[in-house]
């Protein structure tokens, strides 16, 4: 073999070594993802109003600015306790909000030997927050080009029912805010919670917008996850979607209720799967990139 076709070898393989890594670089990352969730619970349970939960939006304000994301802290107060929501927008044209909740339960009320701890967090309280981290990291232009997005954090979704507290306090703040200070509306909403378990599988949510569901469903069956976003309904919930239903805004939850670990002490990092937060941050990665707005039309002509 001559030098100079040896020479063109090493090249192109060098060529195409370099086109991979790139690649890798701007595509979502489980393995990445699942960093965030173990640092989070590194600061131990993360309920409302406590250090932990500091440290926790400490981290997340860092990596979205890090990320080159504006960050808007939005802090309010419930019950005596000081709370904060994290937003962070990126882009330019028609709003599209993607929130989770980062905060935890105080109280590990389903646990099947001991309700009085509080609930470390993983997949109920971190995989949803990992989520949106990584895709802070990924999302480029071929999204925030066509869409100012939004990845918001919510704070005091989880106390409801414990001390007197309702349930989602910062969606709730955060919608009546969005409607008053923003000049449009957003196209729609998108709310992750448990999202990282190693058994995971998605179905539909009762209470959500259809044609958001059918639309983010649609993606994950073209990126051949139809086995764990199974077109059907099983749950209803009062979650963060639900201050923005009630304000007319279209919103949909992607949540994982049968995680058997929820709301107890056994939710810990082991509890969840690179895999599981790969396929969630895929869809929502290519959902954004390829079309990120949506209309009724699009998906069949479903009005809810």
């Amino acid at each position: 073999m001559s030098r100079r076709i040896l020479l063109g070898i090493l090249v192109l393989t060098t060529v195409v070594a370099l086109t991979g890594c790139v690649l890798a670089e701007t595509r979502f990352s489980g393995r990445r993802a699942l960093k965030h969730v173990e640092k989070l619970c590194s600061f131990g349970p993360r309920p409302a109003g406590s250090e932990a939960s500091r440290r926790a939006a400490e981290y997340i304000t860092w990596v979205l600015e890090h990320e080159g994301w504006r960050v808007t802290p939005q802090e309010f107060a419930y019950g005596g306790q000081k709370l904060l929501n994290i937003v962070g927008a990126k882009g330019s044209g028609p709003l599209i909000i993607l929130g989770t909740p980062y905060d935890t339960r105080p109280l590990a009320d389903l646990d099947p030997s001991d309700r009085s701890g509080a609930v470390p967090g993983a997949n109920d309280g971190a995989s949803g927050v990992a989520v949106l981290l990584e895709l802070a990291r990924v999302l480029d232009r071929s999204a925030t080009g066509r869409a100012e997005i939004h990845l918001v954090f919510f704070d005091a979704q989880d106390r409801g029912g414990v001390d007197g507290w309702p349930w989602s306090i910062g969606a709730q703040h955060l919608a009546g805010q969005v409607l008053a200070s923003v000049q449009r509306r957003p196209e729609y909403v998108l709310i992750l919670d448990m999202v990282g378990d190693h058994d995971q599988c998605f179905y539909y949510e009762w209470s959500s917008t259809l044609w958001l569901l059918e639309k983010t469903w649609a993606v994950a069956a073209d990126l051949g996850y139809g086995a764990h976003f199974r077109p059907e309904y099983r749950h209803r919930i009062l979650h963060d979607h639900s201050p923005f239903l009630d304000r007319g805004i279209p919103a949909a939850l992607i949540m994982d209720l049968d995680y058997p670990y929820w709301r107890t002490r056994l939710d810990t990092v082991d509890k969840v799967s690179a895999d599981s937060l790969q396929r969630i941050g895929d869809v929502l990665q290519t959902m954004l990139e390829k079309e990120p707005f949506g209309t009724r039309a699009e998906v069949g002509g479903s009005s809810r």
